[in-house]
């Protein structure tokens, strides 16, 4: 067999293939290093880069965007939010705003997290500009009202998130608005809303049928009226609903949710100290193929009656927190015949349960195989000495939280509520 010529005999990647053919190419790269590092080949691999990207990450400032709208036309997600670890002044204003609704018309997501300066002209312009858009991220922009959001909500009807989280000037009738323009709405976030009501969550479900991710924790003037309605409406869609320290919720809401709502996977009612055992037994067994993650420290009514009916009947349970529930035992780790369950249980929280023992915490591990996090913080009975001297062995994949504030939480345990 004779050797392939040598010195420039072969054809060039770039006469042999077309821009579709890179195209293609760049579509089957995984990391987005692979996909940056494309563009550093040639001038022509950097022009198809760069009109295939889809998501950018950048600072404010009304030049670089209309350098990055130029050079990315395919963008379709744009994030420009700000944390403390990427942070940068001014922020966001409403020039940025005019630029983002005047040349990037067929974007997707909008995300302007911590950009605590936009006032509502600036949003405003958002509705105008983007018909396409299908999620908005301004939470905790502390200056937005009802005004520049209804702006949003009218003239971007295809929208499917809305994350609101922590703008108090926010009332009603911005749910008002949503209910009569965006049908479509499958995930609100109002987290800290808490001029939010039982009169704007009903307006918002007579509209919004499809609603699948609600989080209305802290808006303390929302109650079992609110919660019923959505869980009526929303029925099988809803997936996850977060009422934490929404005090007006009780067991009528729990009982409408178990009733309502087969697919429930994720359920928050920390602080809802009007919740007891008798709705969550319900719960227990109408979500029990569906309940994945439960969250109700300090529910002070809890007892080992809701614990053992959850952890016997909901087999995907996956997280629990019942911190602060001072009536828990030993005995809620146990069936009915004193053994252990066997449970896929991979976060437990039982923080400041007061009457749990050495005992309770070796039935814990022995039921608890696949255990990753377990919180055992403020248990006067429970020491990380106590359980030593007793040959508490506990599984090497495990962390246990012995000591630290209440107040601190923890990552590995936070994000499956």
């Amino acid at each position: 067999m004779s050797a392939p010529p040598s010195g420039g005999g072969g054809a060039l990647i770039n006469e042999v293939l077309t821009d579709d053919e890179l195209r293609a190419v760049l579509t089957r790269l995984g990391p987005e290093a692979e996909r940056d590092a494309f563009r550093l080949v040639c001038r022509r691999w950097l022009r198809i880069q760069s009109t295939e990207r889809r998501r950018l990450r950048a600072r404010a400032g009304p030049d670089m965007l209309r350098r990055l709208a130029a050079r990315f036309p395919g963008a379709l997600e744009l994030d420009l939010s700000q944390f403390p670890s990427r942070s940068f002044y001014p922020g966001v204003i409403n020039d940025d705003l005019d630029v983002i609704a005047g040349s990037f018309r067929n974007l997707r997501v909008l995300a302007l997290q911590n950009c605590k300066g936009i006032p509502d002209v600036g949003v405003a312009k958002l509705g105008d500009g983007l018909p396409s858009l299908q999620s908005l991220d301004v939470s905790r922009c502390i200056e937005l009202s009802d005004k520049g959001l209804k702006a949003v909500a009218l003239g971007c009807q295809k929208l499917r998130q809305l994350h609101i989280t922590g703008c108090r000037l926010i009332t009603d009738n911005l749910l008002i608005a949503l209910s009569k323009n965006c049908l479509q709405l499958e995930n609100l976030g109002a987290a800290g809303c808490n001029s939010v009501t039982d009169a704007g969550i009903s307006a918002l479900a007579d509209g919004c049928h499809h609603i699948k991710f609600l989080d209305i924790s802290k808006c303390n003037k929302v109650g079992d009226p609110g919660v019923c309605k959505i869980a009526e409406v929303s029925s099988s869609h809803l997936v996850s609903i977060k009422l934490l320290d929404c005090s007006k919720v009780g067991d009528k809401s729990i009982y409408s949710l178990a009733k309502c709502c087969s697919n429930l996977e994720t359920l928050v009612i920390g602080g809802c100290r009007n919740i007891s055992d008798a709705s969550i037994q319900v719960l227990a067994l109408a979500c029990s193929s569906s309940l994945r993650s439960l969250r109700m420290d300090w529910c002070l009514k809890i007892t080992d009656t809701s614990l053992r009916s959850l952890l016997s009947n909901c087999k995907l349970l996956v997280a629990i927190d019942v911190g602060c529930c001072d009536q828990i035992t030993v005995v809620a780790f146990r069936d009915g015949e004193g053994n252990g369950f066997q449970s896929e249980l991979k976060v437990l929280k039982i923080s400041s349960c007061v009457r749990l023992t050495v005992a309770g915490v070796s039935s814990v591990i022995k039921s608890f195989k696949a255990l990753e996090y377990l919180d055992v913080r403020s248990c006067p009975q429970v020491t990380r000495d106590s359980c030593e001297q007793a040959g508490v062995q506990f599984p090497s994949a495990c962390k246990v939280n012995f000591y630290g504030s209440l107040l601190e939480s923890d990552p590995s345990a936070e994000r499956f509520f």
